[in-house]
């Protein structure tokens, strides 16, 4: 059975018609070995991160940290050197901890920013066997030079405390600049252990 909409043809027999909707294009995997970053560079070693796609989008696979504790971070580069492209976002979270000692939603004032130039926090996760963070970000049109650069983030955590963190950030660059690299790393000590994928939205 198809899926019609204002006389077009979106689905037909599960599949989607041409037109609608777009393919995610594999770009690059970055795996971590005890690395203090891990960087997305346009035009370096197969990286595209330009106005080839619309939206790009990382995927975090068991980012394991060396330090317990620490804070897994992300930057923007805008054409210099530096991942220090100016943001303004939110941040909330929901927890729970495994002995049910506690259980919240809160927004998350000190890991949100307004016009900030540093990294921007995921969240914190500890280096025990079992810790580690999973999620996604998307990038939206960040070649653009004539509108700010949005982004989203979706962090699954369980980690230092015996807890489990589902954590959101929106924002976006507040530059005109195209956005040309995105670093990971964390707040203190290497990336233990991890992978992030870079796919295009077509």
């Amino acid at each position: 059975m198809g899926l019609i909409s204002n006389g077009s043809t979106v689905f037909d027999a599960g599949a989607m018609a041409s037109g609608f909707g777009g393919a995610m294009v594999f770009i690059k995997k970055l795996t971590a070995s005890s690395s203090g970053t891990l960087s997305f560079v346009n035009g370096s070693s197969s990286v595209v991160l330009n106005n080839t796609y619309k939206e790009y989008v990382f995927i975090f696979q068991d980012i394991h940290p060396a330090t317990n504790d620490a804070i897994f971070q992300f930057g923007f580069r805008d054409g210099s050197t530096a991942y220090d492209a100016t943001k303004t976002s939110t941040y909330f979270y929901a927890t729970h901890k495994e002995d049910g000692s506690q259980a919240l939603i809160a927004y998350e004032t000190s890991y949100d920013q307004a016009q900030s130039t540093s990294f921007h926090n995921f969240n914190n996760t500890g280096n025990e066997n079992d810790e580690s963070i999973t999620g996604i970000l998307r990038l939206f049109n960040p070649a653009s030079t004539t509108f700010v650069k949005h982004f989203e983030t979706r962090f699954v955590m369980n980690g230092s405390g015996s807890q489990m963190s589902d954590s959101f950030v929106a924002g976006y660059c507040n530059v005109t600049a195209a956005i040309d690299a995105v670093q990971f790393k964390f707040s203190s000590g290497n990336i233990d252990a991890g992978t992030i994928s870079l796919y295009g939205i077509a």
